[in-house]
């Protein structure tokens, strides 16, 4: 049974549903009961056109359950127009499908659920196990997007930072359980940057890659983490970097810039540089410049003043660093390593110590706690 292919078609499937004049939930339910008859069936009687055996039984299944909902009498017109046996039309409705899922009115954490299970194809299971989250809880959330977006059409452009922005989210949420998140989202931005021609995808696509490229060096055997200075870089993914960059290279060719391609030129800085100290970081503090510009970020000011500490000397990240609320995310973890950097390891303990307990994950309470504890044993001695 070629699973691949059936999340592949997921999506497409389920566009020409609510093409139809099928309600969103609806047509979601249909989709999946033909999935289920299709690992039932395909083993032994394998179709010639799986994207239409798919169309033809979740239409079916779909006129099925509208027969049977008296509330839904209004759908029997529809019997009329089955359409006769035949390849499924090459429309690709997928993009729309994307912007759907990514609905204004959808929360993020329910937009990038709904993306995971109808783009995607994954399983209410999977996407539970995935966030560590009861499969009842995420059932909850998947039903109250669909809900939610079951009015909309097809037929309304749709915004393309949105659909980004969830699957960036996707990306962000890694490995956990039986799906790898991660890979997932590059799969599932491979699928967008194959329909719509945005730089701002093709963007997104390196930047996913040339992370992911490194991705086997994160982590040590006993699950710590390793910092990108300490990684081995011969483990690095080189097909993966190569590719991000071209793509990367392509993008930016076309002069309109956006904050993931920037994201994607620092990553891919990083990614080129032999040894980490042959990294040009004043290249990187430029980039930097320019998603500042793009975004505001507080954020990204936050990851600039540590590139200006490498690029210009611990003083002058400190300095960038000061002008930025403390409260910040990890502000006490990079004022720690720049206070390091400047030889004032009294002061870095401390703020390493700080930024543990902030810490926002185990894995990284235990790096910084580490380091707290490194500095301390060395002036103890």
């Amino acid at each position: 049974m070629d699973e691949a292919l059936l999340r592949s078609l997921t999506p497409s499937v389920l566009a020409v549903l609510v093409r139809r004049g099928a309600d969103f939930a609806a047509a979601e339910d249909a989709v999946q009961d033909a999935l289920v008859e299709a690992v039932r069936v395909w083993p032994a009687d394998p179709p010639r056109d799986p994207k239409a055996w798919l169309v033809t039984v979740a239409w079916r299944r779909f006129l099925d359950a509208a027969r049977a909902d008296a509330s839904r009498r209004r759908r029997e017109d529809l019997v009329d127009e089955e359409p006769a046996p035949g390849p499924a039309p090459a429309v690709d409705d997928t993009l729309q499908l994307y912007f759907l899922c990514a609905h204004p009115s959808l929360t993020p954490s329910s937009a990038v659920a709904l993306t995971l299970r109808a783009v995607g194809g994954l399983t209410t299971r999977q996407i539970a196990q995935a966030y560590l989250v009861p499969e009842a809880t995420m059932a909850q959330r998947i039903s109250r997007a669909k809900r939610t977006v079951s009015g909309a059409r097809l037929d309304r452009p749709g915004d393309v930072a949105t659909v980004l922005r969830v699957l960036y989210l996707v990306f962000n949420e890694g490995y956990s359980g039986d799906v790898d998140l991660a890979a997932e989202a590059v799969r599932l931005t491979r699928q967008l940057a194959a329909v719509i021609d945005h730089p701002e995808v093709a963007g997104l696509l390196a930047l996913m890659l040339l992370h992911h490229a490194r991705r086997a060096t994160r982590t040590a055997p006993d699950g710590s983490l390793v910092p990108l200075a300490e990684q081995d870089r011969s483990r690095w993914d080189t097909k993966a970097i190569a590719e991000g960059v071209r793509i990367l290279q392509a993008a930016l060719a076309r002069d309109r810039l956006g904050e993931f391609q920037a994201q994607a030129a620092i990553a891919a800085l990083h990614a080129d540089a032999p040894t980490a100290g042959e990294t040009d970081w004043v290249q990187i503090v430029e980039w930097y410049d320019e998603l500042v510009r793009l975004t505001g970020s507080p954020v990204v000011r936050l990851n600039r003043a540590v590139a200006v500490g490498e690029a210009d000397g611990p003083p002058a990240g400190l300095a960038a660093l000061a002008e930025l609320d403390d409260s910040l995310p990890r502000h006490a973890a990079a004022a720690a390593y720049l206070h390091e950097r400047n030889g004032d390891p009294a002061t870095a303990a401390r703020l390493y110590a700080e930024a543990a307990r902030k810490a926002p994950n185990l894995a990284e309470r235990d790096y910084l706690t580490r380091q707290a504890a490194r500095l301390n044993a060395r002036r103890c001695r």
